[in-house]
């Protein structure tokens, strides 16, 4: 079997590897072993192509993990998410405050310890969920 072959194979393993498991950076090593295997076409030697593979391969992990690094993180945190949590951005209504900060409030059927945000001044009304914290619900005037 030839060299390039071998390459070619271990490309593919690769591939349905990140497949299955959804790391990008299981691509970026398949790109270092295609890279080996066109090298084995061009007729270089093994030692040539495992130095192409590992370079080109490992150069593109590094390249996409530092591309990664750079980029802001846009997205809220999971607990203040409303991609990820639909409480978030409901209103609830806050009759009374108790004296520990803490009010207690009527939502989705049941009862829920509601939070004011730090900074925001606890008055009596609609509230608008930005985050769960537990199981109690951080709110803010509105």
């Amino acid at each position: 079997m030839a060299e390039s072959t071998l390459w070619w194979l271990a490309t593919g393993g690769a591939i349905a590897v990140e497949l299955l498991t959804g790391t990008f950076y299981l691509l970026m090593l398949a790109v270092g072993l295609a890279a080996a295997a066109l090298s084995a076409h061009l007729g270089m030697s093994q030692t040539v192509q495992i130095v192409v593979a590992a370079a080109v391969g490992g150069g593109a992990v590094v390249t996409w993990h530092l591309r990664q690094m750079r980029r802001p993180n846009q997205e809220p945190p999971a607990q203040a998410n409303a991609n990820v949590n639909l409480d978030i951005g409901e209103i609830v209504q806050v009759d009374a405050w108790n004296a520990d900060g803490t009010a207690d409030v009527h939502y989705r059927g049941a009862h829920w310890t509601a939070l004011p945000r730090n900074g925001i001044v606890a008055g009596t009304g609609p509230h608008r969920v930005v985050e769960l914290v537990g199981s109690r619900l951080l709110v803010d005037k509105i």
